[in-house]
């Protein structure tokens, strides 16, 4: 049991995805930190020179009834930039290469070449010859089938 464990941690897919966690995690703090300090306060700004940020109270004077719609357009903001910054780092680059490697590894199948002018002749010979001897079966068969009195039935004299 414990060596099937072993297996299955070891194996490279499982190494990989806790390494894609890792710099994942670090990744998000990163845009985090972008957003929180660089596109909140742009964000704030479009609200007003008087307000909290972009939103409104439900209730004023309550804190906890701010509608944040800044906290929605940085949060959209945020995960643009993840998913941007994935797919042009991972996944594109991942996606060429398995394409080269298929690409690489596929057997291409083997034309087929051409037969020299003699081996084509000879051909040509041998399928002639099995044609005539075809031929010369079937009249052979037909003459046995008539009989001798169905060529005299043929012969005008």
């Amino acid at each position: 049991m414990l060596k099937g464990f072993k297996d299955f941690i070891l194996r490279g897919n499982v190494i990989e995805l806790s390494i894609a966690v890792v710099v994942g995690t670090a990744f998000t703090a990163l845009v985090s930190a972008f957003t929180t300090n660089i596109v909140n306060p742009i964000i704030a700004a479009a609200g007003g020179v008087q307000t909290e940020g972009l939103g409104f109270h439900i209730w004023p004077g309550n804190d906890k009834t701010f509608v944040n719609f800044g906290g929605v357009i940085t949060a959209f903001v945020t995960f643009l930039i993840t998913a941007a910054v994935v797919y042009f780092i991972f996944v594109a680059p991942m996606n060429k290469i398995n394409s080269l490697v298929k690409s690489r590894l596929a057997t291409a199948e083997p034309e087929e070449e051409p037969l020299p002018a003699d081996t084509a002749l000879l051909a040509e010979i041998r399928d002639l010859l099995a044609q005539l001897a075809g031929n010369d079966r079937d009249l052979i068969l037909a003459g046995k089938a008539a009989g001798p009195a169905a060529k005299d039935s043929d012969d005008p004299r």
